[in-house]
């Protein structure tokens, strides 16, 4: 199952996620930069746990050199692909996460989600000399979160099935719920084996959820406040999907749009997806300078169908968001 999208939108500006995201490609480009020498860069930045369990081996490195690569090894990724899969899911669930953590709390939230799923990988795997890179543990810890405070949420997923590709949408739950079973039955059927760190997803994605709840028990700074005001987005999505409904004979339909106080006020022209069986529509609906709370807009022509060829109007209900 491959995610395309959530239907949550975050109320800030995601910018700690953004520059976790940024900062995975430039170091990226770091690695490209080697050469010939990139696997000894891989071996030196990568979590290896020979290194610190072997006696022989841990004597060539200091205590700060055996430190750091629990940090650097999440931003270090194997291939474009690699780093293309983890960035995705990192930007699709990331967003809502450090909307609910607020920005200092989230970075802390997914270093310390990286760090423990390397300790996890460490403990289980501890004789390995293979190196473990990748920001897939601390992302399986941001997917613990989400799937904790959006379990209602739909994620718009593509899955292939021979030569289709139906795209379906997927509840949260489920989809975060097969993902870590998929989890743990590849750890328990590599047995060691393999390139993956399977048992470094499945740890951060508990501890995610560990981690979240311990998070969300702390308050809120003052300079974390004014961080998430200046922030905040002063606009609503411009594609707005609506999925209306009928009412007993009413040849209408009904549905609701969420817009921000500030489009209320000036106005805006949003694009309108209306599922209609396999097929999704797309209107242009203008808001008008001056709506308030409950306004009705009327599109004229998408309600039901008549007996005598003629279509009723679609009614959206306008809310103002804080």
């Amino acid at each position: 199952m491959i995610p395309l999208r959530d239907n949550i939108r975050s109320k800030n500006y995601p910018v700690v996620n953004t520059t976790i995201i940024v900062l995975n490609v430039f170091v990226f480009f770091i690695e490209l930069a080697q050469g010939q020498d990139l696997n000894r860069f891989i071996f030196t930045y990568g979590l290896v746990p020979a290194r610190y369990s072997v006696p022989s081996i841990s004597t060539y490195f200091t205590s700060g050199q055996q430190v750091f690569p629990f940090l650097s090894f999440m931003f270090l990724h194997g291939g474009f692909l690699h780093l293309l899969g983890n960035m995705w899911s990192l930007y699709i669930f990331g967003d809502n996460v450090e909307d609910t953590l607020g920005h200092f709390r989230y970075l802390l939230f997914y270093l310390l989600c990286g760090f423990a799923s390397g300790a996890s990988h460490l403990v289980l795997n501890w004789n390995s000399q293979m190196p473990t890179i990748g920001a897939s543990g601390a992302i399986a810890g941001v997917m613990g979160a989400y799937m904790i405070l959006y379990p209602k949420s739909r994620i718009l997923t593509l899955i292939p099935i021979f030569l289709f590709f139906p795209i379906v949408e997927v509840p949260a739950v489920f989809f975060l719920g097969v993902w870590f079973v998929f989890q743990f039955l590849s750890a328990a059927g590599s047995k060691g084996q393999g390139g993956i760190a399977w048992w470094a997803h499945i740890g951060g994605f508990i501890f995610g959820i560990i981690f979240l709840k311990m998070l969300l028990s702390v308050r809120r700074t003052s300079i974390g406040e004014k961080a998430r005001h200046i922030t905040k987005k002063r606009t609503s999505d411009r594609i707005k999907v609506v999925r209306p409904v009928s009412l007993g004979h009413d040849p209408h339909r009904y549905g609701t749009i969420t817009v921000t106080g500030r489009e209320a006020s000036n106005g805006a022209r949003k694009l309108v997806n209306i599922p209609e069986g396999l097929k999704k529509r797309t209107y242009v609906l203008v808001i008008p300078p001056g709506t308030t709370e409950g306004t009705k807009l009327r599109l004229s022509g998408l309600g039901r169908e008549l007996d005598n060829g003629k279509r009723g109007d679609l009614f959206l209900k306008v809310q103002i968001e804080d």
